[in-house]
């Protein structure tokens, strides 16, 4: 590609106290401007750990990473301003409503009043929730929490979003919804990292995917692309089980 990269890892690895494995192991790769890009493996692949040290949430153990164009190391405060981070689990307070919630999290990006409150009933109305801004989230199902928890992520318009796991395990009208939204704000500029495990959705969303396993960089590439490369595979999802292998995972 003729563009810088927005994001660059370079020999990434992570190993927790205590392990004798290591969680990531070498990982390098460029993430480019307005892509959707996959990171995809079993439970336990790395994918997380990956997503949590790019958010500057846990420190590597070894390795360079760049996000539009700020050192990791020394100028975190400086990547904060341009990410969004959308985690797997349900970051919300289930006492406080939907309306409560958002405010507390556009306050922490410096957003206020009545402008605040505006683009939190906009986005409301874009997720189909704008009925339920004062109801609290303890009520909510878990494809609401999901909306709700989308839209903490990006009230600040950041231009790189983080998602781990976003459509895990809800209703598939609160999926369709999600997935709309991420092309549409992809379309309007913002580069989408994404973690999944389901092929399908990866393989129609993603512009590229890297499959992790056991912390290892397996394969990279344009998913239609892959599954082109190995015409023995029908689908993503069955050369992902060709890489990763079919016994379970914890």
């Amino acid at each position: 590609m003729a563009e810088d990269p927005i994001i660059e890892i370079k020999n990434l690895s992570k190993r927790y106290k205590g392990s004798e494995e290591s969680a990531l192991k070498d990982i390098t790769l460029d993430i480019y401007p307005l892509e959707i890009y996959g990171l995809l493996g079993p439970n336990g692949a790395g994918k997380t750990t990956t997503i949590s040290i790019l958010c500057g949430l846990i420190a590597p153990t070894g390795g360079e990473v760049r996000i539009d164009g700020f050192n990791l190391r020394n100028e975190l405060d400086r990547i904060k301003q341009v990410i969004g981070i959308v985690p797997q689990d349900i970051a919300l307070y289930p006492t406080l409503t939907a309306l409560e919630n958002l405010t507390f999290f556009g306050n922490m990006f410096g957003l206020k009043g009545k402008s605040l409150k505006d683009l939190i009933l906009d986005h409301l109305t874009v997720f189909g929730l704008e009925r339920f801004a004062m109801k609290k989230i303890s009520s909510f199902s878990g494809g609401m929490k999901r909306r709700v928890n989308l839209i903490a992520g990006l009230l600040h318009d950041p231009k790189i979003l983080f998602l781990d796991e976003p459509t895990a395990g809800i209703d598939v009208q609160s999926k369709i919804v999600i997935l709309e939204f991420l092309h549409e704000i992809n379309r309007k500029g913002t580069t989408i990292i994404y973690t999944s495990h389901y092929m399908e959705e990866a393989e129609n969303l993603c512009s590229r995917v890297s499959i992790i396993d056991r912390g290892i960089l397996v394969s990279t590439g344009n998913p239609k692309e892959l599954v082109a490369s190995h015409p023995e595979f029908k689908n993503l999802e069955n050369l992902f089980l060709h890489l990763t292998g079919k016994g379970l995972r914890d």
